[in-house]
């Protein structure tokens, strides 16, 4: 009884032992390929998940399926017009072809080389072709799309995905700060005299449209205010005209009382005769 328990215990162990030689695990950050002998067994890379291979002969590579960071180092660089600026950039990456990595660059440290080389001169070929005040202003954008564009290319065939490429810092040297920083101002202030005018014109352009339609409006205006004063005194004379026919007396009489408060009012004074008839309603 004891000899079989031992000998079961020992078959559990070797069980467990084969186990650990025949299946691995792949994590969710990572992806795998298998080798046989030094060489890959499946074109592609494993997934996360449980895999199986052959004990002893076969071995699993592991590399990281994130994005990965490149930090250079800072460099001095030459622009168009010959100005120096020391360069700080960084780049985003990721292994995009385990196969291929492996076989071309082995480890991180063999890609991080491979990207320093590339990246690199890829910077100094791209900003060579712009001047100091376009890198450091509005040009830098494009440049780095350039730069991006460009690695990608050329680190495709190692197996790696660069994602982005952009400058961390950039300084100039001493001796020619000021006279960037002068042209900077005097770019920047010219700009603003042009953006100055063109609001200006624009201003005045609004001012005459304005005017122009306020014209309009109050002859609009004046016209219709015009024809209502000519329809009020027809109205008018048209009542003038009733009111005679009907009773000519209280006609005068409400003619003599509008007379009246038109012409004596504001202190004024009049010297009549008592026989006036202007004043025959007062006798």
């Amino acid at each position: 009884m004891k000899k079989q328990t031992i000998i079961l215990i020992a078959g559990i162990l070797v069980g467990a032992l084969l186990l650990t030689q025949i299946m691995f695990t792949v994590d969710q950050t990572e992806q795998a390929i298998v080798l046989q002998l030094g060489k890959p067994v499946h074109p592609n890379a494993l997934g996360p998940g449980l895999h199986f291979k052959l004990p002893i002969v076969q071995d699993v590579v592991y590399f990281d399926s994130r994005i990965l960071d490149y930090d250079a180092k800072p460099e001095e660089i030459t622009t168009e017009d010959k100005k120096y600026m020391n360069i700080d950039s960084y780049a985003k990456w990721r292994i995009a072809n385990p196969l291929l990595f492996y076989q071309k660059v082995r480890t991180i440290p063999g890609a991080q080389a491979r990207l320093d080389d590339i990246i690199r001169s890829q910077l100094r070929v791209s900003l060579g072709r712009y001047t100091l005040i376009e890198v450091v202003s509005h040009k830098r954008s494009e440049i780095m799309s350039n730069v991006t564009e460009r690695t990608q290319k050329q680190l495709l065939p190692y197996g790696i995905e660069v994602v982005d490429v952009r400058i961390k810092r950039t300084d100039l040297p001493t001796e020619n700060a000021s006279a960037i920083f002068g042209r900077m101002k005097a770019e920047r202030e010219r700009q603003a005299k042009q953006y100055r005018s063109e609001g200006e014109e624009k201003s005045a352009r609004i001012k005459a449209q304005a005017d122009k339609e306020r014209s309009i409006i109050l002859a609009e205006a004046n016209k219709e205010a015009a024809i209502i004063r000519g329809e009020g005194d027809a109205e008018a004379t048209r009542i003038y005209a009733e009111a005679l026919g009907q009773s000519p007396e209280f006609y005068a009489f409400k003619r003599s009382l509008d007379a009246y408060r038109k012409g004596l009012k504001d202190n004024s004074r009049f010297i009549f005769t008592p026989d006036s008839p202007f004043l025959q309603y007062f006798q």
